[in-house]
């Protein structure tokens, strides 16, 4: 899979990376609560819900940073471009709510 150039790799890549991202920021922050609870306090406490897609996004960053030092450009395109769509995601997230 670190091999492969292909945009639609890079596309399921900078999908995946930021999921990780999200566990690792509920595992960091708010490991004494359940799934569901973190999901509740995400509702309640709207500000930290960009606050964690930021923190995923560094995961998108560090698998970026792996593929264009590799020159495995077709696939770093894809994450990039995943990566443009969540942090356009997380700017309409900050100035809606």
């Amino acid at each position: 899979m670190f091999k492969k150039d292909d945009i639609k790799t890079g596309l399921l890549i900078g999908l995946l990376a930021p999921l990780v991202g999200m566990f690792g920021f509920y595992f960091w922050k708010f490991r004494r609560l359940t799934i569901v609870e973190f999901v509740q306090w995400l509702g309640i406490e709207r500000h930290l819900l960009t606050a964690m897609i930021s923190f995923s996004l560094l995961a998108n960053a560090i698998v970026f940073t792996v593929y264009v030092n590799r020159h495995i450009d077709k696939t770093a395109r894809g994450i990039f471009i995943v990566t443009l769509i969540y942090v356009i995601a997380a700017l309409i997230l900050k100035w809606v709510y």
